[in-house]
């Protein structure tokens, strides 16, 4: 199973010596992505070092425990060492099988983000900016980069629709299976009866996506430049700096009006449209691969409804792993790690399922 390793360990050591040459360091683009070789190779190189320090250990205790001159008491000692050596293997081999699993190419990438208020009118305007606030408050927490790219606001302090880029390590591979349909349950502000009402907020992350991976034909696009809406004084209102770009192919619209200049709005808005299209791409690409091949959690599709946020009861559940969480403040807060590392556990779990079944 782990016959690759020991090339692994290899290209690791020469990948090492690489990234200490001068030549290669005067280099700069090429010395990163090494660099970046490296590192992710490093987590696999160092638990196959620690199995094979265990494998060592196994057998020199076991020629040891052959030798007719070793005292009964040093082979006790002995005996216990070969146990906790097998029981480190047991463990480090399973750790080796998820490390080595496919990695999906996207979750090195940054992020861009796009909560939508769904079923349930100004209630579910005020719940889309509690999700902005809470990925906003994670991103923080994990000291990644927050940059709104267009949001439409309703007068009560609620959001109709936000767009926004999350740049950082991992981001992705942490927010990949955060879209669908995420349902709330709460009394609103403006029920006076106590009436428990049921909004939804659709969620949708999308890699950030280099011109080369999707390309667009310009004479493909419709674009159109407006005047801004929202805060930013007089500058907003006088210049048509926002930008509104049609995909016609497809009938994809994006739109960008947050930021100053209409160079930097067309930019952003370009930004969107690549990830829009390369999801409907993947989106494509998954439904022609067959349904036992798929990730369990859940179809990431948009329209999936993945949790529920009941508030009365201060709980939250996640339907794909039926994972259930009386911390509702907390999460709310952008205390989402217990959520995502359960759902990552869950995928990896099915992955090495999946894995098992193709091999036998």
């Amino acid at each position: 199973m782990f016959e690759k390793l020991s090339f692994i360990e290899e290209q690791y050591e020469l990948l090492a010596k690489k990234i200490s040459d001068p030549e290669v360091i005067a280099d700069q683009e090429t010395w990163r992505k090494l660099c970046k070789e490296h590192s992710d190779m490093a987590p696999i190189v160092e638990k196959y070092r620690e199995y094979k320090q265990n494998k060592t250990t196994i057998e020199d205790d076991t020629a040891m425990m052959d030798d007719p001159d070793t005292d009964k008491e040093f082979k006790e000692m002995l005996i216990d060492e070969i146990k906790a050596a097998k029981e480190n293997i047991e463990r480090i081999e399973e750790e080796l099988k998820v490390l080595l699993l496919p990695k999906d190419p996207n979750d090195d990438k940054n992020v861009m983000v796009e909560i939508r208020g769904g079923a349930g009118g100004d209630e579910a305007a005020l719940f889309a900016g509690d999700l902005f606030r809470m990925y906003s408050m994670y991103a923080d927490s994990k000291r990644w980069k927050t940059e709104v790219l267009n949001l439409s606001e309703i007068g009560i302090g609620g959001i109709k629709e936000v767009t926004f880029m999350i740049e950082g390590e991992g981001a992705y591979s942490r927010l990949k299976f955060e879209s669908g349909v995420h349902r709330v349950q709460r009394v609103p502000e403006t029920e006076s009866s106590g009436r428990i009402h049921t909004s939804t907020v659709t969620v949708a992350v999308l890699p950030e996506v280099d011109e080369v991976e999707v390309e667009i034909n310009p004479d493909d696009l419709q674009i159109d430049t407006y005047r801004s809406s929202g805060a930013g004084g007089q500058h907003v209102n006088k210049t048509e700096s926002a930008i509104r770009i049609t995909h016609i192919p497809t009938g994809i619209v994006v739109a960008c009006q947050d930021e100053r200049s209409q160079h930097k709005n067309r930019e952003a808005a370009m930004k969107m449209l690549r990830s829009r299209l390369y999801e409907k791409m993947e989106r494509e690409r998954s439904e022609s691969i067959a349904a036992d091949r798929k990730s369990q959690v859940g179809t990431g599709d948009r329209s999936e409804r993945i949790r529920t946020y009941n508030f009365p009861q201060g709980r939250m559940t996640d339907h794909r792993i039926g994972l259930t969480l009386y911390k509702l403040e907390q999460i709310m807060n952008g205390d989402l790690d217990e959520i995502i590392d359960a759902l990552i556990t869950t995928d990896q779990s099915e992955k090495l399922k999946a894995q098992a079944e193709e091999l036998s």
